[in-house]
C-alpha cells in the first residue's frame, strides 16, 4: 500500500511540475504577445489606447504563422540574390552583379561577405572607363565605383576585422588604383599575418611598401617569397622585383 500511495504521490508531484512549466511558458508566450502588441499600439500617431492592445494581441496570435513565414521566405530571397550575384560575377556580369548585390544587401545589410563582393565589382566596373575618352561624365562615373569598391571593402572589414578578403582587395585598390600605398599597408599586413603564406598578398604588400619609399621592408618581403612559394614564376618575379630595388640589371 505505501508503494502505491508513493508512486500515486510521485505521479501528482509530476503532474503539478508539468502543469507549472506549460504554464509559464503560456505566460511567456502571453506576455511577449502583450508587449509586441503594446510596441506596436506606440508607433501610432496618437500611441494606441489601452482597449487596442487585446485586439492587437488576437491579430497578432491569428497571423504569428504568417509572420514568421515571411520572415524565412524574405531571408532566403536574399540567399537567392547573392547567389545570382556570384553567378554574374562567374561570368564576368559585373554591373549585374552589383544591381542584385544592392538586393541581397537590402535583406542582410550586415553579411561582410556581400559587401566584399560588391568592392569586387564595384572595382571592375570602375576600371572599365580607362579604355574611354574619360570626359567629366566618365571620371564621376569611375570616382563613384571606386569609392563605392572603398567603402564596401571598409564596411565588410568593419563587421568582421579579421575577414581577410576585404583587406586584400582594399589593398590591391589602394595599389594599384588609387595611388595609396601608405594606407594599404595596415591591410596588407594584417592580411598577409592572417594568411601566412599567401604568396600574392606579399607581393602587392611589397609593391606598397615600395612606392611608399619603404625598400628594406619590401626586400624582406620579397626574400621572404623566394623562401616560401615553389613557382619558379613567381620565385623569378620577386628575384627581377628585388634587383630593380636595388638599381640593378636584370639576368
Amino acid at each position: 500500500m505505501k508503494i502505491k500511495k508513493d508512486m500515486v504521490a510521485g505521479l501528482m508531484v509530476i503532474t503539478v511540475i508539468a502543469a507549472l512549466v506549460i504554464g509559464i511558458n503560456v505566460y511567456r508566450k502571453y506576455s511577449v504577445r502583450s508587449s509586441l502588441a503594446a510596441r506596436i499600439a506606440e508607433l501610432g500617431p496618437h500611441g494606441g489606447p489601452p482597449a487596442t492592445i487585446e485586439g492587437l494581441r488576437e491579430a497578432i496570435t491569428l497571423y504569428e504563422a504568417q509572420i514568421e513565414q515571411h520572415v524565412k521566405d524574405a531571408a532566403q530571397t536574399g540567399v537567392y540574390w547573392k547567389i545570382l550575384a556570384t553567378r554574374l560575377q562567374d561570368r564576368g556580369l559585373h554591373t549585374e552583379a552589383l544591381n542584385a548585390l544592392a538586393r541581397a544587401i537590402e535583406y542582410t545589410p550586415e553579411d561582410p561577405a556581400l559587401l566584399y563582393l560588391q568592392g569586387i565589382s564595384a572595382a571592375v566596373v570602375a576600371k572599365s572607363y580607362y579604355n574611354n575618352a574619360m570626359s567629366g561624365g566618365e571620371l564621376t562615373q569611375q570616382n563613384y565605383y571606386f569609392s563605392l569598391a572603398e567603402h564596401s571593402y571598409l564596411r565588410a572589414i568593419q563587421l568582421d576585422s579579421d575577414y581577410g578578403r576585404p583587406r586584400y582587395g582594399l589593398g590591391i585598390l589602394y595599389v594599384f588604383e588609387l595611388d595609396r600605398p601608405e594606407e594599404a599597408i595596415p591591410h596588407l599586413e594584417h592580411y598577409t599575418d592572417i594568411s601566412k603564406n599567401n604568396v600574392d598578398g606579399m607581393f602587392v604588400l611589397a609593391r606598397a611598401y615600395y612606392m611608399a619609399g619603404q625598400n628594406q621592408r619590401a626586400l624582406a618581403v620579397y626574400d621572404r617569397i623566394s623562401s616560401l612559394t615553389k613557382d619558379p614564376k613567381k620565385q623569378a618575379e620577386a628575384e627581377q622585383n628585388k634587383r630593380a630595388i636595388l638599381g640593378l640589371p636584370n639576368g
